[in-house]
């Protein structure tokens, strides 16, 4: 399972992480997130120590998702040394994200 991300833990999980990192921003009554949220999942066990696979509920989480501007979801943010380095915006396949966070490794 991908990590749970608050506004209090984005800071060290995402933002100071030394490795990529891959951010859904989501929320329970979204159709379209509840396609993608499988995909984060199996990224997540497939990149476990290599990269930082996680979602964000943006209805209990708000800073982030307003301070990046996080308008429509599912989005989908890659942060590489605590930039925004990536983004995906609606449902992609597997392999659009997967590659995101190849091209950092």
């Amino acid at each position: 399972m991908a990590q749970a991300i608050t506004d209090a833990t984005f800071d060290e999980v995402v933002l100071k992480s030394d490795k990529p990192v891959l951010v859904d921003f989501w929320a329970a009554w979204c159709g379209p997130c509840r396609m993608v949220g499988p995909i984060i999942d199996e990224i997540s066990k497939e990149y476990d120590g290599k990269a930082v696979v996680g979602k964000v509920d943006v209805d209990a989480e708000q800073e982030f998702a307003a301070k990046y501007g996080v308008r429509n979801i599912p989005t989908v943010l890659v942060f590489k040394g605590g930039e925004v380095v990536g983004k995906h915006v609606g449902v992609s396949p597997k392999n659009t994200y997967t590659e995101a966070i190849d091209a950092l490794l």
